[in-house]
């Protein structure tokens, strides 16, 4: 038996069927075809998913994501041609897919620590025109997309936990142990949507972010909008804004570990000149966080501010996954900066006029990867405003409304 019950894979596939419709802006319709990518250590939700969505009259397409082994056969053992190879159909599937669940359920996180880091990259710019058609097609509203993690022993091990105290912290984190999740989620949706009009009406130029090892201006940029829980992911617990990346200054500290690309990344320092990362230190991984950040010419620029209020978030320790660990409450509530590309559904406009010039000109940052750092400790965010004068807007973990 898995670690969740019949009823809470239930509440868990309504959560995410519920944030695949916030991200697209309605609700799925009968017919809509459904993709459910997924890694194999998740199939009991996807069962649930799968039947929930036949429930609902929708045509799910369930797609199995490569096996750790598969994963390195692609990235030690191919040819050029091999790695950058597209498989068929897939294109078109997501062409007609109205959502997708990503259901990640990670059976190893350090199969891919010998492969190159730039061999991965060589494959991610191979996908960039389906990234291309799915960001055009999530920000019209046509593709709705969530993403959510399933407890597996790799996962616990990372963590330090077993594998009961890992799936218990997650149920709680998604709000299973309450009778009806989806409402609770779409309780904190809105009182988290309050604050982003909150910070929208204050005409806000840049956040100084200070604490003991923190020191860090971040201008918001024109045409902005704070986001939160849209959907995409579960949990989603953060506050965001993309912030124009040409004007970051200052000193950023990662206190939570980081995995990426099988690699442990701790206690990172950044330093930032002109919006650009001119020093980097970190107690482990070093080599590793110095070759990412020359993986393309954005890569040592941020594409996202991200402040979480303690009080929205259940997670409460270090989770092994950036999907969790961007959303730590804790004592402190968290701040956190992604290197690399930014979101541009903070682009407070339509989306169809945010062309690649336009883009350039308001200061969104354009790259392959998207890596979030995250700061736990105690800390003031001060709102410079327009008129000059500067506004608490969050300290000791909560914002000051």
């Amino acid at each position: 038996m898995g670690p969740y019950s019949r009823t809470d894979l239930e509440n868990y596939a309504e959560v995410l069927l519920w944030g695949v419709g916030q991200s697209r802006g309605r609700e799925l319709q009968k017919g809509d075809v459904v993709v459910i990518r997924y890694d194999h250590q998740a199939i009991a939700l996807v069962e649930s998913l799968y039947s929930l969505c036949m429930d609902r009259h929708f045509r799910p397409v369930p797609v199995a994501k490569p096996t750790p082994i598969m994963e390195v056969e692609r990235y030690l053992n191919s040819s050029f041609a091999q790695l950058t190879f597209q498989q068929p159909g897939r294109m078109e599937l997501f062409q007609a897919a109205a959502g997708c669940v990503n259901l990640l359920a990670p059976e190893d996180l350090v199969h891919l620590q010998t492969v190159d880091p730039h061999i991965i990259a060589e494959a991610n710019r191979a996908e960039q025109p389906l990234r291309r058609m799915l960001g055009r097609r999530r920000q019209s509203g046509a593709l709705g997309w969530t993403m959510g993690l399933y407890p597996t022993e790799a996962l616990a091990q990372a963590s330090g936990m077993s594998f009961d105290e890992y799936a218990k912290k997650l149920h709680r984190a998604c709000w299973l142990n309450m009778p009806d999740p989806v409402r609770e989620w779409r309780r904190m949706q809105r009182e988290l949507h309050e604050l982003c009009s909150w910070l929208g009406t204050m005409n806000i130029r840049s956040f100084k972010v200070e604490g003991e090892h923190l020191d860090l201006r971040v201008p918001v940029g024109s045409n902005r909008r704070f986001r939160a829980l849209t959907g995409s992911n579960i949990p989603g617990s953060e506050l965001y804004v993309s912030p124009d990346c040409r004007g970051v200054e200052g000193v950023f500290y990662a206190n939570q570990p980081s995995l990426r690309n099988g690699h442990l990344v701790h206690n990172v320092t950044l330093e930032f000149f002109d919006g650009v990362t001119t020093r980097v230190d970190a107690d482990r991984g070093l080599v590793f966080l110095q070759r990412q950040l020359y993986t393309d010419a954005g890569a040592r620029r941020v594409g996202e501010f991200s402040l979480t209020d303690r009080r929205y978030s259940r997670v409460d320790s270090f989770m092994a996954h950036t999907l969790l660990d961007e959303n730590v409450g804790g004592e402190y509530g968290n701040c956190h900066i992604a290197l690399g590309g930014s979101l541009v559904e903070c682009f407070d406009g339509p989306p169809e006029v945010l062309t690649p010039e336009l883009e350039a000109s308001l200061g969104f940052n354009v790259s392959d990867i998207h890596w979030d750092m995250v700061n736990t400790e105690p800390k003031r965010v001060t709102a410079m405003l327009a008129d000059g004068k500067p506004r608490l807007v969050y300290e000791n973990g909560e914002f000051k409304v």
